[in-house]
């Protein structure tokens, strides 16, 4: 269980990170979903791309010699971007009141877990805060 919630303080540990506060040292703390870029498939993309017109323009290769290993190349940048299923990256975002902000990437396996623990910070925390205006 990377997230422990005892009476008075929340411990995170969750492979080499470790933090730990109290409840009234949090300020925000949440799951963070961020879509990830594909920056290096997309470069290799646009550079076969622009290497295939090079070759259909100006050169002189007769009988579209330059189109299979064009395709060759597609399927390989393809293939790489749709191999990883993860779609997106996430992480546990803590905020204090001393105004810093800790990030922790977390697999996608244990997502759901993560998710459920912040859940029951975040309902203990309202039930906190109204037994404290009650």
């Amino acid at each position: 269980m990377p997230l422990t919630i005892f009476s008075d303080k929340v411990r995170f540990r969750y492979k080499s990170k470790n933090w730990q506060y109290q409840f009234d040292e949090i300020k925000e703390l949440g799951l963070l979903k961020k879509k990830k870029k594909y920056f290096l498939e997309n470069g290799a993309f646009i550079a076969v791309t622009a290497a295939t017109y090079y070759c259909m323009l100006f050169s002189n290769l007769m009988d579209l010699y330059y189109i299979i290993p064009a395709i060759l190349c597609y399927a390989l940048i393809i293939a790489a971007r749709f191999s990883n299923k993860a779609e997106f990256v996430y992480f546990v975002f803590v905020k204090d009141i001393y105004k810093n902000e800790i990030r922790t990437k977390i697999a996608l396996k244990d997502r759901k877990l993560v998710g459920k623990q912040i859940d029951a910070y975040l309902d203990l925390q309202f039930e906190r805060s109204v037994k404290r205006t009650a």
